[in-house]
């Protein structure tokens, strides 16, 4: 195993989700906003689920969302 590669993989996949997930957030908040389905001050309960089937990991992050 390459240590170094198996590093910048992870690291461009986390990125990757994080990238990604930020900006399906932002437009879902924004598209609600917009169409008046928000006032802006909700929060929101967040779930994101990390699964790797070849490492028999599924690892679940929970955590909430405030737009104020």
């Amino acid at each position: 195993m390459n240590d170094d590669t198996f590093n910048m993989d992870v690291r461009k996949f986390l990125k990757r989700v994080g990238v990604t997930s930020q900006r399906e957030i932002e437009l879902a908040v924004h598209d609600a906003l917009q169409a008046g389905k928000l006032a802006g001050n909700e929060k929101f309960a967040a779930k994101m689920m990390l699964e790797v089937p070849g490492l028999n990991i599924r690892h679940v992050i929970e955590g909430e969302i405030a737009l104020e």
